[in-house]
């Protein structure tokens, strides 16, 4: 009884003796209720995703790494430079210590697969994982990405606001892939060719953005005009629509 709450329902309990069930209810609620801490089981909780997120990021890395392996432009490209720095020829013994053709493919495939992992920057959703992107990092960085944040935007009214600086290459494409609404790792995946493009045609200025998204929007309207696909589902939904169940075989 030296917890407020249990003292409320014992004095209830003694004021109101007739509300049976009542006094049972209160009374298991408290001795079935669970113990844990709510720290201990958000902290469990994020370490968990933080684990699945990672073993995740490295399944997509690997099977990129496998999909380039398998691309004859990158794969010839491996094989010669793995030729130029003797790495294929070591695979070649003699003698007791010949292996199996089996057991030498397998380490030239995997000499291959590290020269791309060295060579290819992947970037967008198939990057190498970083343990800083993790969720758990990402929580116990936030004060700090925060801060560094209002730092920056301090710095970029002063700079481009109070005192008129011309923008530079890198604050024009932020301000470009602002007006994408692409995320860092999206706007990273693009083509060089495609950002000098963007620079080019000067979309940082929205007046040029605009008229560049219309353009895109009328590209994209043409090519689904002819492609086949887009055609059958045109006549699905005129025909048939969503929503509606026929018995009628493909």
């Amino acid at each position: 009884l030296q917890d407020e709450e249990t003292r409320k329902d014992y004095d209830y309990m003694l004021d109101h003796p007739e509300e049976y069930y009542r006094h049972y209810y209160h009374y298991y609620r408290r001795r079935l209720a669970p113990k844990v801490d709510v720290t201990i089981v958000i902290l469990v909780t994020v370490c968990a995703i933080s684990v699945f997120q990672f073993f995740s990021w490295w399944s997509s890395y690997n099977e990129a790494i496998n999909y380039l392996a398998s691309v004859p432009k990158y794969r010839i490209q491996a094989t010669e430079i793995a030729r130029q720095q003797g790495l294929l020829n070591k695979t070649k013994e003699k003698g007791k210590n010949r292996r199996s053709k089996e057991e030498i493919r397998e380490e030239e495939e995997e000499i291959i697969k590290d020269i791309i992992k060295n060579k290819i920057d992947i970037k967008g959703g198939y990057q190498k994982p970083k343990i800083y992107d993790i969720l758990l990092f990402q929580i116990l960085l936030a004060p700090f990405y925060w801060c560094k944040y209002i730092v920056w935007y301090c710095w970029w009214i002063y700079c481009f606001t109070i005192k008129g600086q011309e923008y530079g290459v890198e604050e024009k494409l932020y301000i470009i892939r602002r007006y994408m609404k692409m995320s860092q790792s999206q706007f990273d995946s693009l083509e060089d060719h495609q950002k000098e493009t963007f620079l080019e045609r000067q979309l940082w200025i929205r007046e040029n953005y605009e008229v560049y998204k219309r353009e895109q929007e009328e590209e994209l309207k043409k090519k689904m005009a002819v492609d086949p696909r887009w055609k059958r589902y045109r006549r699905w939904m005129k025909n048939e629509g969503p929503g509606r169940l026929t018995f009628i075989d493909d």
